[in-house]
């Protein structure tokens, strides 16, 4: 069951990242209008849709399985009063069923409504409802006392940065499908990529200095000798192995590879190499990114540090 519980928790952490990061995107990095806009373009809506569609199941089957592991039994779970128990009395469970309803709300707006900046909009805020709520499935909500604000804080900003970075990285990879199909798409491919630069340092600053918060409530100076001698810190140093792998990518992404592409696209010259080599590069940091993410969905069923 516990491996189940991982599992979901990395789906809703994926899928939330997604829906909110995504929907954002196409505000900023897409134009409102024209060919290459998310209307025109067709795709962002279903691949925001389909992002919402699984992030129901998998945050009611997660509340399911949060409430067996509660009760102790998958029969004890159930029990209808045992669930309205769960929602009603512990934070974990009435995150559960808020994000679940906003995924619905979002693909509800997606389907019905014609598509244009206010879906975006209202997308993105009730995505960012779904990320936001991951921070009541971990240690980021479970601070007491005067610090609990703080901490509490950081782990949002933190969940919204990497929503940021992993939305986008999950259009930049279709827009590079796109740029690899179609002699037109590699502008468009690039635009956007110009347009993230600013976002994107902005997130890591903010993953940086969020994630430094939550150390100090989650580890604590006393507990840096731990790191190496306790599941809890082992996988905090993968984490951040991780996080830095994807840093340098996306480093060489936006100093080497996008400078490649703008260059590829000022000359009478196949711009295919360039978003070859930007694709390829992209399907790693995105490979990077969904395992640091297990990594946050296997951490949030752990003690910290600082509690054992």
């Amino acid at each position: 069951m516990e491996t189940a519980v991982v599992l979901l928790r990395w789906m809703q952490y994926v899928t939330s990242f997604v829906l909110t990061g995504g929907a954002l995107f196409v505000l900023y990095a897409l134009p409102a209008a024209g060919a290459s806009s998310a209307v025109a373009l067709g795709w962002p809506r279903r691949l925001l849709a389909g992002s919402a569609a699984l992030l129901v199941p998998a945050s009611l089957l997660g509340l399911l399985l949060q409430t067996a592991v509660v009760a102790g039994s998958f029969a004890a779970a159930l029990d209808p009063s045992t669930l309205v128990s769960m929602v009603t009395e512990m934070a974990m469970g009435a995150a559960s069923l808020a994000r679940a309803l906003a995924a619905i709300l979002a693909l509800l707006v997606l389907v019905f409504v014609r598509p244009g900046r206010l879906v975006w909009i209202a997308t993105a805020a009730l995505g960012a409802v779904t990320a936001a709520s991951m921070a009541w499935m971990g240690h980021g909500a479970a601070t007491e006392g005067p610090g609990g604000g703080l901490h509490l804080a950081a782990d949002l900003a933190h969940l919204a940065a990497a929503a940021v970075w992993i939305g986008a990285l999950a259009f930049f990879l279709r827009l590079a499908a796109d740029g690899g199909r179609d002699a037109r798409k590699p502008s468009i491919f690039h635009a956007a990529l110009a347009g993230f630069s600013s976002v994107g340092s902005g997130v890591v600053a903010v993953l940086v200095a969020s994630g430094l918060i939550n150390s100090w409530f989650l580890i604590g100076p006393a507990g840096v000798s731990a790191l190496l001698s306790t599941p809890y810190g082992l996988l905090l140093v993968l984490k951040l192995a991780l996080f830095g792998a994807m840093l340098a990518l996306a480093a060489a992404n936006r100093f080497r590879l996008t400078s490649a592409l703008r260059e590829a696209l000022a000359e009478p010259t196949d711009t295919s190499a360039a978003v070859r080599a930007l694709r390829r590069s992209l399907v790693l940091e995105l490979g990077a990114a969904m395992m640091l993410v297990a990594v946050v969905a296997w951490l949030g069923r752990l003690a910290p540090i600082s509690a054992q």
